[in-house]
Formats: C-alpha cells, sequence, structure tokens
C-alpha cells in the first residue's frame, strides 16, 4: 500500500536533544532542558472535510447530515430537493387510485421508505431487546436486515460471465437479501401471516466483556439472528425434526447489513479509480500487515447500455458490493421498498413461488408495472432520488483546536489507523458518476473522507462468513469516518459498525482484528486519557 513515509514521534525528540548536546549553554554553563518536538498530521486542523460542498451548520443539529451541498446551482438545488422527497416518500400497497405514484410496495420488503434504513440521512437504530426478554422480532421500526446466500463449492478468484462475476449465488426461491415484511397478502397463509414476508427474522445479543490493564472494563455485544417461520415451510426453524425450507438449509449463508449515511457519497464516486487503485497492496509488499483489495462488481449500468464486461470498481455497501450512487440507490429502492425502476424494472422476488402465488391470488394487481407499463417509479423520481443522495452536504469538523483532539489526531497517525482510513483525496475534474455527467459542485475537489475504499480483513470477530463478489466472508469496506461524531446527534439510538454493535467508537475501534488487530493492541496499550484522545478526535470529524 503506498503511504506517506512516517518518521517515529520520538525521531524528532530525538535530533533536538543531539543537537543541544552538540552545543549551546545557558550563562551559568548548564544545559537548558529541551522540550521534545511534538509532530502532528497534516489533516489536525483541517475543518472542511468536503471541501467547497461543507456545511458549517450541522454542529449541534439533529439533521446535520440533510444539508444539501452548498455550492450547487439553483436547479441543482431544486432537484435536490425533489429527490429529498422522493426519499421520505413512504409507499402503500398497490392500487393507490389517489396516489398511484406512490403504490406498488413489496410484495415482500424490509422497509416502505428510504428513511426508515437511513435515519435522517444517517444510521438506523439499533434494535433494543428488552431486560425481560431474550430477543425481539424484526419489524417495522428496524433498518436492519439479512443478506442471504448459498455457500459455493470454492472461492471465486476472478469474475466471468460464466460464474455470474462473482455475484453471491442466490438462495432458491428466495434471493439473495431476505424481506421479513410483506403487504397483506403477500403469503399464501397470509390468514396466519398477515403482512409477514419470506420469513421471521428474530435478533439477540451475546455479550462479553474486555479488560485494559489498567483495570477498565469494556462490555462488547454481538447480534444474533434466528430466521423462523419461512413462507415455503410455515412455522419450521433450523431446530425442525426435518428441515425443509431452502432458506433454512445448512448451506445458506446470512449476514446482517445496517443501513448506511448517505451524505458525501457523490464526492467518493468522484475519486478517481485510478487514486483508490494506488493503495492496493493485496500480498501486503510492505510489510506493515496491511493488505487493501479492490472489489470488482456487476455493474447494471453498464450491462443495461450493453456493455460486454459489465464490471465496475466496487465503492458503496458493506463489502464494496455496489459501484455508484446511482446502483445503490436504485437497487435499494427496489430491493428493501419493493419498487421497480428504469435500471431495475423487475420485481426482486419474481419467478419465486411466493411472487407466482401472490399475483394469482391477488389478480394480478401489483404486477410491478404502472398502468402505463413502465417501471412503479418513473425516470424523474429515480433521478431525482440518485441526485440527492449524491449531492447531501458533508458537515464541518468541529473542536480543532482542543487540545485532546489534537493529541488524538496524533494518536490516530501513531497507531496507523490511517493505513486503511486514508485521510485525503482530491476528487476528479471531468467524467461522469453513475454512467450521467457530475454536478461541477463535485469536481476537483480536496476532501478528507478517512478511507481507502478497499476491503481489509477485519478477523473472525467481526466476520459474517458471506463472500460478496472478490470480498470474502472476513473481508469489510473500510468506512468512511467524515461526519462520524454526529451520528449520534443525528439518531441517539445509532450503532455503529456493519451490524450496529458497537454502541460507542471505544466499542468500534475494540471490534477490529485482522488487519487492524495490531493497531487495536496498541489502542488498549494507551493511557485511559490517551484512548479518549483518541475518540475526542474521532468525534470531531
Amino acid at each position: 500500500m503506498n503511504k506517506l513515509l512516517r518518521q517515529p514521534y520520538w525521531f524528532a525528540a530525538l535530533i533536538g536533544l543531539s543537537l543541544s548536546a552538540c552545543g549551546g549553554s545557558g550563562d551559568d554553563g548548564t544545559s537548558e532542558p529541551v522540550q521534545p518536538v511534538v509532530t502532528y498530521p497534516s489533516y489536525t486542523s483541517v475543518i472542511a472535510l468536503g471541501g467547497d460542498t461543507t456545511t458549517f451548520d450541522a454542529n449541534s443539529s439533529g439533521h446535520g447530515f440533510s444539508t444539501p451541498s452548498v455550492n450547487l446551482t439553483e436547479d441543482e438545488l431544486e432537484l435536490h430537493l425533489e429527490g429529498d422527497a422522493n426519499f421520505e416518500a413512504s409507499f402503500t400497497t398497490a392500487p393507490n387510485d389517489q396516489h398511484p405514484e406512490l403504490d406498488g410496495l413489496g410484495p415482500v420488503f424490509n422497509n416502505a421508505d428510504c428513511n426508515s434504513c437511513h435515519q435522517r440521512d444517517g444510521r438506523n437504530s439499533t434494535p433494543i431487546v428488552a431486560a425481560t426478554e431474550t430477543r425481539v422480532k424484526l419489524g417495522s421500526a428496524d433498518g436492519i436486515f439479512l443478506r442471504i446466500s448459498k455457500a459455493a463449492a470454492e472461492p471465486c478468484i476472478a469474475g466471468t460471465v460464466d460464474n455470474n462475476y462473482c455475484a453471491p449465488i442466490k438462495v432458491p426461491d428466495f434471493g439473495d437479501q431476505l424481506f421479513h415484511r410483506g403487504v397483506l397478502k403477500a403469503r399464501a397463509d397470509w390468514q396466519d401471516n398477515s403482512f409477514v414476508g419470506q420469513a421471521d427474522v428474530y435478533l439477540s445479543y451475546e455479550r462479553h466483556d474486555v479488560v485494559y490493564s489498567d483495570g477498565q472494563t469494556v462490555s462488547l455485544k454481538k447480534p444474533v439472528f434466528e430466521v423462523e417461520n419461512p413462507y415455503d415451510a410455515p412455522g419450521e426453524t433450523k431446530q425442525s425434526a426435518n428441515v425443509t425450507s431452502n432458506l433454512l438449509q445448512d448451506d445458506v449463508l446470512m449476514g446482517w447489513r445496517n443501513g448506511m449515511p448517505v451524505f458525501g457519497l457523490g464526492l467518493l464516486e468522484a475519486i478517481p479509480e485510478a487514486s483508490i487503485l494506488a493503495n492496493v497492496d493485496a500480498d501486503d509488499s510492505n510489510n506493515d500487515n496491511i493488505s487493501g483489495r479492490a472489489n470488482w462488481v456487476f455493474d447494471a449500468i453498464k450491462a443495461q447500455n450493453g456493455d460486454v464486461t459489465p464490471v465496475s470498481l466496487g465503492r458503496f455497501g458493506w463489502k464494496a458490493n455496489t459501484p455508484s450512487v446511482r446502483v445503490q440507490s436504485l437497487g435499494a429502492l427496489r430491493g428493501d421498498i419493493g419498487i421497480t425502476n428504469p435500471l431495475f424494472p423487475d420485481e426482486s422476488v419474481l419467478g419465486t413461488s411466493l411472487h407466482d402465488s401472490y399475483l394469482t391470488r391477488t389478480g394480478f394487481v401489483d404486477t410491478g408495472e404502472g398502468v402505463d407499463g413502465a417501471p412503479e417509479a418513473s425516470a424523474e423520481f429515480s433521478d431525482a432520488v440518485v441526485f440527492y443522495a449524491e449531492t447531501l452536504a458533508v458537515p464541518a469538523r468541529r473542536n480543532v483546536d482542543d487540545s485532546d483532539v489534537r493529541e488524538g489526531a496524533r494518536l490516530f497517525e501513531q497507531l496507523n489507523c490511517s493505513g486503511c482510513h486514508t485521510p485525503s483525496f482530491v476528487t476528479k475534474t471531468s467524467g461522469d458518476i453513475g454512467g450521467i455527467a457530475m454536478s461541477d459542485s463535485l469536481k476537483g475537489q480536496t476532501i478528507y473522507p478517512f478511507t481507502d475504499m478497499l476491503l481489509h480483513d477485519m478477523g473472525e470477530g467481526l466476520a459474517d462468513g458471506r463472500p460478496d463478489f472478490l470480498a470474502d466472508g472476513n473481508e469489510w469496506r473500510t468506512r468512511p469516518l467524515w461526519g462520524i461524531g454526529l451520528t449520534q446527534t443525528v439518531n441517539p439510538q445509532a450503532g455503529f459498525l456493519h451490524d450496529g454493535r458497537a454502541a460507542t467508537l471505544e466499542e468500534a475501534i475494540l471490534w477490529h482484528g485482522g488487519e487492524a488487530q495490531q493497531s487495536t493492541d496498541d489502542f488498549m496499550a494507551l493511557s485511559q486519557d490517551e484512548r479518549s484522545q483518541l475518540v475526542a478526535f474521532l468525534m470531531s470529524l
């Protein structure tokens, strides 16, 4: 991985001591004490993390992630606000004669609107298990869901048309995402399971303690899921005597996914591909135990345009499994909500026995098409919601002159957190994003997202064992850190990491393993004050 060469922080102090020993003395003939020289990273005092797009009005606002980029033109601002309304829109079961533009929900889905998984454009709330309960059933208030797939006979090394470009293998009669909610008659047994989707999903937590050398203890929790009552075998569980459901077979892989913040996405897509690939070090050639890898993924836009090799660099999603904001946004519109659109015109459960039965039972009133034969979401609706996600402003940093924040920046560098959380990039000055000419507001911006956009092995503690294109079951894309200090200002119930398990940034750090294990070990070796300083720096971002 290409990184700036750094001298250890004690090196500058040693040079100072050596120079003073060569000459220079006080009037009394004795040497004066030499103060160590402390060097801070170049980003220590940076405030405008999103370049010219940065908003400076988000410091203590519950809507701190919901500000348009401040450098949009008047026409762009109008389109952004239109997309904002679309992002908030709640869809209904078809037909909806009064608001046909909002019908088409499901028939199975995870949520009815974008905001439920990206609350106030940030993270969703972490489900809470009451003290009197052992688990909680996911429902309409939960923004977490399960990705599902079949285990492959062997790892997929290179994507080709013959292996579907290493895409996850869909579970027969289910797909690659589990939809725990449904419209009233989604299932054939709807009288007993009204508003239930493909299956019921229950969440519980396993807990263990981490003890620092100074005796301080931190309790960590890990979510555990149980899937029951699948539509193809109602009432069945993994513990049933004879498991028949396709979903409950031993070779079905499942992994939690939380909704992500949606600000700054256009800037991330505008990072030149070459700048991201410059940090790839798959074989760890520099022996720093960090080996970032690129994920190359199927690109629905290229496929729709007839590209013979519809593959692009993965940039978004927890495993970098989507190439653009457009594919991510419209894929979620069709997948999470069940709303077909020009990029994804077919229902996500098309061809399954659940969908065939639903159409027959309900008289084909919800086929995934409008009365005009077009997808449920128009091109205008889709374009606006994509532009909205591309042009949400990055919030400015706070408290950059605070001594603890500055020391935290130094520790961030000292612990090599920047080995994966690359501080800065410059966005491209021309070209398109998502197959469409990009806004001038995104061009040529010096940004500080603190991510390398690459995959890293994060250890068994965070692993879900589920490959996604070239990402293996231990690998995750480095999350951008910009705005992370406002996460719980925007949503006090939000958690961190891919499944919301970490209630604090300290907990998130302690879960880092694999390539980040050395940094975690070094963090645990810090004093309590130093640990607080590092967290203070993160909270300033």
